[in-house]
C-alpha cells in the first residue's frame, strides 16, 4: 500500500480528503509547527482503523477480545504514523491514551510506549462524561501552554472526544495540532495531519 499523506492548514477554506497531498506551503508550516513545539502544543489524534461504529454493550477496558480493535490495516496505519514522525525526527515529549484497546495499541504501535489517561476515555455512549472529560483536557491545555516546555505531546483518543474538544472531525489516523489561546472558548487548531 502506497503512503499518504496530508497536512493542511486549518484556515483552508476546503478540508484536503484523505489520501490526497497537501500544497507543499501547508505542509511545510505543519511540520514547522511541529518541530518548534513549545506552548503547550498537543496532537490530540484519532485511533487508527478500527472498523465498526460502537463497542459491543457489554465491553470492558479490561479485556481488549470484549472491544472494537485495530484490523491488520489499522495496525499497519499505526505503523506508519510512527515511521513518519521518526522520518522527520519528530519525538513526542509526552504519549497519553484512552484506555480503550484500540487507542493504546495505536500509540504503542507509533511511539512505542504510551499514559493511559482516563480524559481521553471515549465519551460517545456516555454524553455526561463529556463535559468533565472536555474540561480536563482543556484545562490541561491551558497548563501546558503555561509551563511551555519544548516539543510536543500526543494524545491518543476517539472522534467524539476531539470534536468535543475542538469543533473539529478526524478520519482513523488523522489528528488536530491545538494550543490553548486566551480568550478562546476551546483551543487553537494550528494544523491538521493525516498520515497513512
Amino acid at each position: 500500500m502506497q503512503r499518504r499523506l496530508c497536512l493542511c492548514g486549518i484556515a483552508a477554506s476546503v478540508l484536503v480528503p484523505p489520501g490526497a497531498r497537501s500544497h507543499p506551503a501547508e505542509q511545510a508550516a505543519a511540520l514547522d509547527a511541529l518541530r518548534r513545539g513549545g506552548a503547550g502544543l498537543v496532537v490530540a489524534m484519532r485511533h487508527a482503523l478500527a472498523p465498526g461504529t460502537f463497542d459491543p454493550p457489554d465491553f470492558r477496558l479490561d479485556a481488549c477480545s470484549t472491544q472494537r480493535n485495530l484490523s491488520d490495516e489499522g495496525r499497519a496505519q499505526a505503523r506508519r504514523i510512527g515511521e513518519w514522525f521518526r522520518e522527520h525526527r519528530l519525538v513526542p515529549r509526552t504519549v497519553r491514551s484512552s484506555e480503550w484497546c484500540r487507542c493504546l495499541d495505536t500509540a504503542r504501535l507509533a511511539f512505542g510506549a504510551a499514559q493511559a489517561w482516563p480524559a481521553l476515555n471515549s465519551v460517545i455512549r456516555d454524553r455526561t462524561a463529556e463535559a468533565a472529560s472536555t474540561s480536563l483536557a482543556r484545562a490541561e491545555l491551558e497548563r501546558l501552554a503555561a509551563v511551555n516546555e519544548p516539543g510536543f505531546e500526543v494524545w491518543m483518543t476517539h472522534q467524539a472526544n476531539i470534536s468535543a474538544l475542538a469543533s473539529g472531525f478526524t478520519n482513523s489516523g488523522e489528528a488536530l495540532l491545538l494550543r490553548h489561546e486566551p480568550g478562546r472558548a476551546g483551543p487553537a487548531i494550528v494544523a491538521r495531519l493525516a498520515i497513512g
